[in-house]
């Protein structure tokens, strides 16, 4: 499916945001992402993305002018700054990169913006900052709303509560509406991984799909600063232990024949529960894949925004050509 609508995107990682806007019609003019691991694995899956390297990898230095005239600009932005997990300094945060995007919105002008960040975003002490973006984007002619979703609403196997913001231009808000639930119950964490937890011949993965009947806690992409890959802090290990899964670690391989005890996921697993398909590939060794995989953004829930900003683009030009 192709919409015929450019998109640029900001803080790309491991390409949650960009592969759901692929399956919305997009086509990526460009990405940009600071991390080597990140920009490996998008060019693992799409050889010919256009992956921003050297200096302008770096959003701080990247020139966006170039872009001018694209239909979206899209962005995963760093969520620490905002996170009720870190100090929530927001714009006094090192790492807050709004204002880099702002700038890249003033130098593209697209007809849509829309930036996944953590729900913390949305929580009081940020009032004022929310409102002062709104300003910002108002002043450069855009319409800016956000929305609180869950992953599971769009049928991954996981809760991952995520704000959405979208500013579109103020001659086409008109035509956008936020996509609502799926209405289909997504599937257990038994049900989606069960053929990987039985790929090596464990005899006990049936009984343990059949314990593992609830959708997944949020996946914790953990940081640089804290060791190696595992399911989060306690409260959230005592959330998969529920679901027979052990969260101390992520393991290299599904349990063999002679396991005995709690499993623990392998990072494709976790790619399957953030909504990835099994055949994106992640570049680098098991933290750093995991990494990527846990920081993600779900495809299908970047997939579901992207159709409504693509809907009110195209309806826009088609009333247009009809006049």
């Amino acid at each position: 499916m192709t919409t015929g609508l450019t998109s640029l995107e900001l803080c790309a990682g491991a390409g949650g945001q960009a592969l759901g806007l692929e399956q919305a019609g997009y086509d990526h003019t460009a990405l940009v992402e600071v991390d080597k691991h990140c920009r490996d694995t998008l060019l693992l899956n799409r050889p010919k993305w256009n992956v921003m390297q050297g200096d302008q990898a770096d959003l701080s230095k990247f020139d966006a002018r170039a872009y001018a005239g694209i239909e979206l600009l899209a962005g995963g932005l760093p969520c620490p700054p905002f996170s009720v997990a870190g100090k929530q300094l927001g714009h006094a945060d090192e790492r807050n990169l709004f204002p880099a995007a702002l700038r890249v919105i003033e130098e593209t002008r697209p007809r849509a913006v829309m930036i996944e960040n953590v729900r913390g975003f949305l929580d009081a002490v940020f009032a004022d900052y929310r409102q002062k973006l709104k300003r910002q984007l108002s002043r450069m002619g855009y319409v800016t709303d956000w929305h609180l979703f869950n992953a599971s609403d769009f049928g991954v196997p996981q809760l991952r509560p995520r704000v959405v913001i979208v500013a579109i231009r103020r001659d086409l808000a008109d035509g956008f509406s936020w996509p609502v639930s799926s209405g289909t119950t997504p599937a257990t964490v038994g049900r989606t991984l069960v053929d990987l937890m039985a790929a090596r011949g464990w005899p006990g993965a049936h009984s343990w799909a059949a314990r593992a009947d609830d959708i997944a806690p949020t996946v914790v992409g953990g940081s640089k600063k804290h060791g190696g890959p595992d399911l989060g802090p306690t409260r959230a290990k005592r959330a998969w232990a529920t679901l027979g899964v052990d969260g101390m670690g992520i393991s290299d391989l599904a349990p063999d024949t002679d396991f005995v005890g709690m499993p623990r996921l392998t990072v494709r697993m976790v790619a399957r529960l953030q909504g990835f398909p099994d055949d994106w590939q992640f570049s680098g060794r098991k933290t750093p894949a995991y990494r990527q995989v846990g920081n993600a953004f779900p495809p299908p829930v970047a997939a579901a925004v992207g159709r409504q900003i693509a809907h009110a683009i195209t309806q826009r030009r088609s009333v247009s050509v009809v006049a």
